[in-house]
């Protein structure tokens, strides 16, 4: 599999369809870290996340005739808003499981493409199952969130983006839930300068990427709900374990209470708001800053959709100290 070349494809496929999205640099982190820190703000990429890369690359990879069939996902919120939004604009139909957990800010704003939302499933893994099961039923194609090489691909696009856009890289902090984003970062920026170092960043209460690269192999692992629901599940056999086994040089897990305080802090440094998976990168620069000093590092935040009363729930415990 050429990682790199089909990031490269992916670059010259999709790039009219999608933000090339601002690499912002942090006054407060880079003070805080003794070091230069710069945000890549995929929480203003097109329907709110990265997920529109790799959605945008694999749905142009496919025929007029696949698309007229109907295309089935499942998601957590943000791949689903990605594929929704290409149906409407391919017009094709496009349907969406999400499992019974799904957070009702991502399913409502599901429902403004029109999509047929499908809620099964305890979790994600039993909706993913139902998902697949239909596609193969009704001879339709099923678009993985996060383990096909087109996704990935897609995703990878960001590295191109950020060496356009920074002239040294030293250390990238990207969120860990499937490997989707992380996999595409890491093989592009790994072909250019193999000494930038990646890490990927995951919540304690859902590690399921560390865990199985320490253990070698993909496991399942007892997870607990987590404020960044986009990582919170298990993850399943393939191309994203093997690249990240590969390129990912190290992990960081933060504890719901270091998310949530990253989340404020980008709303109260950056005046932007950010989900609790595009604060993994934040809370876990935070946590070990000591380790970047004088180091120029890149903090991905990969989306923006975090509920309103997850959001009241965290100013208001604030305002209540």
């Amino acid at each position: 599999m050429n990682i790199k070349k089909e990031i490269l494809d992916a670059e010259k496929r999709i790039r009219k369809y999608i933000r090339e999205t601002p690499s912002d640099f942090s006054p407060y982190l880079s003070q805080l870290g003794g070091c230069v820190v710069y945000l890549k703000l995929e929480n203003f990429q097109a329907t709110g996340s990265f997920k529109l890369r790799g959605a945008t690359n694999k749905l142009l990879s496919l025929s007029r005739e696949d698309l007229l069939r109907g295309i089935v996902t499942r998601s957590t919120g943000n791949h689903g808003a990605a594929v929704a939004y290409l149906c409407k604009k391919f017009r094709c139909k496009g349907i969406i499981y999400m499992a019974e957990n799904a957070s009702q800010s991502k399913i409502d704003a599901l429902r403004l493409y029109g999509v047929d939302i499908k809620i099964q499933g305890t979790d994600c893994n039993e909706s993913h199952d139902f998902a697949l099961k239909s596609a193969e039923k009704n001879s339709q194609v099923f678009i993985h969130p996060y383990d096909d090489v087109k996704i990935i691909g897609g995703q990878g696009t960001i590295g191109i983006e950020l060496t356009r856009q920074i002239d040294r890289i030293d250390t990238v902090l990207a969120p860990v839930g499937g490997g989707g984003l992380i996999s595409g970062i890491a093989a592009y920026l790994k072909s250019i300068n193999k000494n930038i170092e990646i890490i990927g960043c995951q919540p304690k209460n859902a590690p399921a990427m560390y865990e199985a690269i320490k253990a070698g192999r993909v496991i399942m692992i007892k997870t607990k709900p987590s404020i960044s629901d986009a990582t919170g599940d298990n993850i399943i056999q393939g191309s994203t374990f093997d690249i990240c086994k590969r390129y990912v040089d190290d992990f960081i897990l933060v504890t719901e209470e270091e998310i949530k305080e990253a989340i404020k802090l980008v709303l109260e440094k950056h005046y932007m708001l950010i989900e609790g998976a595009a604060a993994l990168s934040v809370a876990s620069f935070i946590k070990e800053k000591e380790r970047f000093k004088n180091k120029t590092v890149v903090l991905v935040l990969s989306g923006s959709k975090i509920g309103i009363q997850t959001l009241r729930g965290l100013l208001l415990k604030e305002s209540e100290i």
